[in-house]
């Protein structure tokens, strides 16, 4: 399609049309992931104007910005064969404009009208962008007359993920496996609460579901703050897989533990409300900040230490050390679209390197006796068993405890080979796809022995 340069349909004014402004915001956040490679969460977080939106616009938002970012792919793809030529390079707001009007045409189910202008105004307003509002205009129109039909020979599973990393999971898990974890990234996934007790009271009460694990999953529909036992702190938000290393310690009254590396602090709140005298580690203020909001919410205790975890000391060493590794993140897909297109396959090694200073300072945390339980919501081998593989082979004094089903609500396709925990997004299938999944999670649990 040769780039067209007439005045498209639409208001003089761009500026004028309401839900302007959300796509303003939405095409700012999606430009920071894909070429300013910042985090989505950061961005969220940091952005004043998405907050001061009324709470629909700001679920609109995000609901644009988490689809075009999950359906990158298909929908790059997609605009694709209505070019002849890829998106100007001089006008990087040309393309987020395109993916936004294809995302709410073909899956967020906008009107293809509102949609289409929108696009346009967008492009009107932007200096370097105005001049291709009309090939913005033609190109949607397209997609609103061919997009479904095209969409129904693609494979989302292959489109959306990156090559690298569907490689690397192929060769991990095989391809089957590899594809089923590709397609689970595609669903939005449901919220996930840890309760303090009553699993099946909240479950009714929040109008959800309690999963195998003692989890409770629920649809929720406005902000997270509003819905009951918020305020009163007998919830907090953690994911399925996120809540399943802190099981592999037993018994935790009255012990001592360390949470290394510890932010936003859900398994901190479930180390403190099962008793355990808490040390909880992170080297970020801001970070540690909100585990203290977290823990003050939920009427739980913990001392807060502002230190990085790989040199941290004490005098006296713990019962028991948790160590959430930061890692690629490769497992958390489903909840943060943004890090297929924010890592790289170089990334990991980089990482790996990271994970094995810290596991090895994490052993001298632990006394003599005590548990030390390493974890990453990484699905990459380098960062999970090569890293305990290679502490275990440098340190005789440690040994690996395998984990057992009972442990974990029976759930024994959660253990691996060697007895580690291994979630996959593709497990815990639910024939609504809005309740199926976890993130990938990995933990394995190491005795100190001297």
């Amino acid at each position: 399609m040769k780039r067209a340069h007439k005045t498209p349909v639409g208001d003089p004014d761009p500026d004028s049309a309401p839900g302007l402004a959300v796509r303003r915001i939405a095409a700012a956040i999606i430009d920071g992931v894909l070429r300013r490679h910042r985090a989505l969460d950061e961005q969220l977080e940091a952005s004043k104007q998405l907050a001061a939106l009324p709470e629909r616009d700001r679920a609109l938002a995000r609901a644009l910005i988490a689809t075009v970012l999950r359906r990158l792919g298909t929908l790059r793809y997609l605009i694709a064969q209505f070019l002849d030529r890829g998106p100007p390079a001089q006008a990087p707001l040309v393309e987020t404009a395109l993916l936004l009007g294809a995302a709410q045409i073909l899956f967020l189910h906008i009107p293809d009208h509102a949609a289409v202008d929108l696009a346009v105004r967008l492009t009107q307003a932007d200096r370097n962008a105005a001049r291709y509002a009309g090939l913005v205009n033609a190109v949607l129109r397209r997609v609103a007359r061919e997009g479904t039909d095209r969409l129904a020979g693609l494979d989302p599973a292959i489109l959306d993920t990156p090559d690298w990393l569907l490689a690397r999971w192929s060769k991990t898990y095989g391809e089957a496996k590899a594809r089923a974890i590709a397609a689970a990234h595609g669903h939005e996934p449901a919220l996930d609460l840890t309760v303090r007790s009553d699993p099946d009271v909240w479950a009714e009460r929040l109008d959800g579901r309690v999963l195998p694990t003692g989890t409770v999953r629920t649809i929720a529909h406005g902000p997270v703050t509003a819905l009951p036992g918020f305020a009163e702190g007998t919830w907090w938000v953690q994911d399925a897989a996120a809540a399943l290393p802190v099981r592999l310690f037993g018994e935790l009254k009255g012990k001592r533990v360390a949470d290394l590396c510890a932010a936003p602090g859900g398994k901190t709140a479930q180390l403190a409300a099962a008793g355990a005298l808490v040390t909880a580690v992170d080297r970020a203020p801001a970070r540690l900040e909100r585990v203290r909001d977290n823990l003050q919410r939920l009427s739980l205790t913990a001392e807060l230490t502002c230190a990085d975890a790989a040199t941290w000391t004490v005098e006296q060493k713990f019962d028991a050390v948790l160590l959430d590794a930061p890692c690629s993140s490769t497992g958390t897909i489903r909840r943060h679209p943004d890090v297929p297109w924010l890592k790289r396959e170089r990334d990991i090694a980089a990482l790996a390197r990271v994970q094995s200073q810290l596991i090895e300072h994490a052993l001298t945390l632990t006394r003599n006796g005590g548990t030390l339980v390493y974890c990453t919501c990484s699905l990459e081998p380098e960062e999970n068993e090569d890293v305990v593989a290679a502490l275990l082979a440098r340190q005789p004094g440690a040994r690996r405890v395998p984990v057992a089903a009972r442990e974990i609500s029976g759930q024994a396709e959660f253990i691996s080979e060697k007895g580690d925990l291994r979630t996959l997004p593709c497990q815990l299938r639910d024939s609504d796809l809005r309740l199926s999944g976890l993130d990938g999670f990995f933990a394995a649990r190491l005795e100190k022995l001297y």
